[in-house]
This record gives C-alpha cells, structure tokens and sequence, in this order.
C-alpha cells in the first residue's frame, strides 16, 4: 500500500441491540436524518431496493462547516455480523479521494447488554498534500451516538 492508501476505525458504544442499529442502515437509512438531523439532511434511494446489495443511495450531509453529497452503493450486507459496506461512487468525497469505502459492524458489547459499533473508512487519495479524514471519522461516530437515542426510543 502507497502512503496515499489509508484506512481510519473507530468504536463507539452504544445502548441499543447490534440488530436493531445495523437495520437502521440497512433498512431505514432514510430515517436516519430524524436522530442527526444537524449532521444529515437527507437520504434518497436512487436505484434498488432498501437494504439490498447493489442498492444506490444518495445522502445530503453537513460535514467540516459545509452541506456536502455523497452517492454510494452498496458493496455488502451480512445479517448475521451485522454488517454493511458503502461504496461512494459520486460526491464531494471523490474531489479528494480516488475511492472511499466505510464498513459499519455493530457488535454485541462483551459485558451486558447494548452495542459496539465498529466504523472503518478505506480510502486511496489523489495526492499526498490530502490530509486523512479524521474529521469524517468524528462525524460518523457523532452520528452513531445519535442514533442511539433514536432507537431506543424507536419502537
């Protein structure tokens, strides 16, 4: 891997199950500007069916001051992990980035009830003067702990 590959990860814990989080990015994607509605102002299906592999999706988000696109489809879906893949394939993340995936896991916690959400972006930059998006990887973590109050209340 050149210096111009990357890969951030983060955890975040949180009350809700592993299943009912990762339906809500499987399933319910377009709900979830209902829990984060300062950081996410929007989430549009463009081709495919909800929670289906291949499936594009289209999010309006406010990220670094700015409202930003990004258009992904998506890579992966397994049930049983709890896990799925976007690819960005159009947006404001490609002005810096010759790709970018993120992969969210939720996990069970090891102790108890609730959640491990696991976040990992890969990404290839155009150039070396392109810092790593630490700030993107805050957002999805902001935007995870959100979502938890959401479903918990969610029923």
């Amino acid at each position: 891997m050149s210096s111009l590959c990357g890969k951030l990860e983060t955890d975040i814990e949180i009350k809700p199950s592993p299943k009912k989080f990762h339906d809500m990015f499987k399933h319910k994607p377009h709900h979830i500007n209902k829990a984060s509605s300062d950081k996410i102002h929007g989430c549009e299906l463009h081709e495919g069916e909800w929670g289906t592999v291949g499936s594009i999706i289209y999010w309006n988000y406010f990220h670094d001051g700015k409202p930003r696109v990004a258009k992904e489809r998506v890579e992966a879906i397994d049930d049983e992990k709890n896990l799925i893949t976007f690819r960005v394939i159009e947006g404001d993340l490609l002005e810096h980035f010759k790709s970018f995936t993120l992969t969210i896991q939720a996990n069970p916690k090891p102790e108890g009830e609730g959640s491990v959400v696991h976040w990992t972006l890969e990404f290839e930059k155009l150039h070396d003067e392109i810092i790593d998006p630490h700030t993107l990887l805050q957002f999805v973590a902001d935007v995870s702990k959100d979502l938890e109050d959401h479903l918990l209340n969610d029923v």
